[in-house]
């Protein structure tokens, strides 16, 4: 049996005991996470989500947070300007080995799911401070006559 799971805005066809680079999670190695975003199923009966496979997961242990290769960004300005940049980037990925696919069930089972490490975690607003009121502006002089 294998699954079509969505993380990281990408999308990866997995089987147990595959193993997997994705964006960075936010998991320790050796801790068991759940893909709950499963958008299709396949096997003996192909079942597609629509969005997503209600009650489908895919279980996996994480393994390393590790990072990727180095990508060069290098920009040469040619003719009167001359001018040269070079960036480099290196992408915090995290390794999971795949355990299990759920069919269904996944909502039960109680394991932790797989959050994003970055803007996809949930933030806590900081209260608004009471906005001091201004004193009211002076009215024009008289009408000068």
């Amino acid at each position: 049996m294998f699954a079509v799971l969505k993380t990281g805005g990408k999308q990866y066809k997995v089987q147990a005991g595959d193993m997997l680079r994705v964006e960075k999670l936010a998991a320790n190695a050796g801790e068991t996470i759940q893909f709950n975003d499963v958008l299709m199923l396949g096997g003996e009966a192909v079942v597609v989500g629509a969005p997503f496979v209600a009650g489908a997961a895919v279980q996996a242990e994480v393994v390393d947070q590790i990072k990727g290769d180095k990508v060069i960004h290098f920009v040469k300005r040619r003719r009167k300007h001359s001018s040269k940049r070079t960036k480099g980037h290196r992408q915090q990925l995290t390794l999971v080995k795949i355990t299990e696919v759920l069919a269904s069930g996944g909502e039960k089972s109680g394991v932790k799911a797989a959050v994003g490490a970055g803007t996809d975690a949930p933030v806590a607003e900081a209260p608004k401070a009471a906005a001091a009121k201004k004193p009211a502006a002076k009215k024009a002089a008289a009408d000068k006559e």
